[in-house]
């Protein structure tokens, strides 16, 4: 009898512990990383995309998780900085993440993703560019909500070539992987258009002064000045030129199409053109998450906000369709899925590439970007 009893005694705690254990891997977290410039000068482009993962995450958790399991944001800096990004995805992938939200920077994006590949993490950048991310075919793991270089460079060059009847053209970079990436196809695809490019040259970023490649852009005979890069610099050939008199049609990329270059180069950032990604600000999902970053945060979404959202929202639809984290079944999941997001109805191409979203050309008027039609 005592023997019995003893069996029975070890099958029941055999059963609680199945029992709690399974439980355990129930209720486990869906671990996923944020990674982007969080503190610096591109700070402004890094913090909307946490701000956006934030939301997206609050409301999924607060309908219960994906099957019955809580979301759980792992949030780190890179600066923009691609040695500092390799640390980033490492740190992640300690932290055992199964997709990151990020990077933000195109050069940062490319020094972290080999990292992820190893380790089998999907990758959905709101906001890394340069083409070669994805059509070398290099990274199956990486995804974004933005569309590449290629694709807002020749809209830029059309715009120089049909609406402003630019003949003669100069163009500038600050010599990383996204702005050098963008000039070098303006260029390509001026040249192909009967556009004269009499000035191609990279400039060093956070140098204080730019007076000399300003000079060199008046003797140069250009009637218009491309600028592949960021906002800071940008702010600061902006100003420096028009202080020479010289007001020559500036046109620039997504890396300037951001409230924080109208902020530093004030009454000098007025005309300035910029392509950036479509105004889905009517969409109704875009309404509603702009209303709740006010809420939450205090103030308007920055750069990037609604991408992010859609990369986030693209990235719970695709655990939840595939019924895990798996790698692999993810990754099928955001090639094939199409999904309801702040950008609108979007999927992924088989390289990584958004379907359904795209670019636009704006200015600036009245200290404010406003698309131009």
């Amino acid at each position: 009898m005592k023997r019995s009893i003893v069996v029975l005694s070890v099958l029941a705690l055999a059963a609680v512990l199945i029992t709690v254990g399974c439980q355990k891997k129930v209720t486990e977290t869906i671990k996923i990383g944020v990674a982007g410039a969080h503190s610096g000068d591109l700070a402004s482009y890094g913090l909307p995309s946490v701000n956006a993962a934030k939301l997206v995450v609050e409301g999924v958790n607060a309908k219960g998780g994906i099957n019955g399991r809580m979301i759980e944001l792992f949030i780190e800096d890179d600066q923009c900085k691609p040695e500092v990004a390799t640390n980033t995805a490492s740190k992640l992938v300690s932290d055992n993440v199964v997709a990151v939200i990020g990077h933000i920077c195109s050069g940062a994006t490319k020094a972290a993703l080999g990292i992820y590949k190893d380790s089998k993490i999907v990758t959905v950048s709101p906001s890394a560019t340069t083409p070669t991310l994805t059509q070398s075919g290099e990274y199956p793991n990486f995804f974004r909500t933005i569309a590449p270089d290629d694709a807002q460079a020749k809209l830029a060059t059309m715009f120089i070539k049909d609406k402003l009847g630019i003949k003669i053209l100069a163009v500038l970079h600050d010599k990383g992987d996204y702005g050098k990436g963008f000039a070098e196809l303006v260029k390509q695809y001026a040249e192909a258009e009967g556009i004269q490019v009499v000035l191609f040259e990279g400039v060093n970023p956070g140098a204080p002064d730019y007076s000399a490649i300003v000079n060199k852009i008046g003797n140069s005979g250009a009637t218009a000045v491309v600028w592949g890069g960021y906002h800071p610099e940008a702010s600061k050939l902006v100003q420096q030129m028009k202080d020479k008199g010289m007001d020559l049609p500036f046109i620039s990329d997504d890396g300037v199409k951001d409230q924080t270059f109208i902020d530093v180069a004030g009454k000098y950032a007025e005309g300035v053109y910029a392509t950036g990604p479509m105004d889905t600000s009517a969409n109704p999902m875009a309404i509603k998450a702009a209303a709740d970053h006010k809420a939450k945060f205090g103030d308007d979404p920055g750069a990037f906000f609604l991408n992010a959202y859609a990369a986030t929202q693209a990235v719970v639809n695709a655990i939840q369709k595939a019924g895990s984290t798996d790698f692999e079944a993810v990754s099928k999941a955001l090639r094939s899925e199409y999904v309801e997001t702040t950008l609108g109805k979007i999927s992924f191409d088989a390289r990584g590439d958004v379907i359904g979203f795209g670019f636009s050309v704006y200015q600036v008027q009245n200290g404010k970007y406003a698309e131009l039609k």
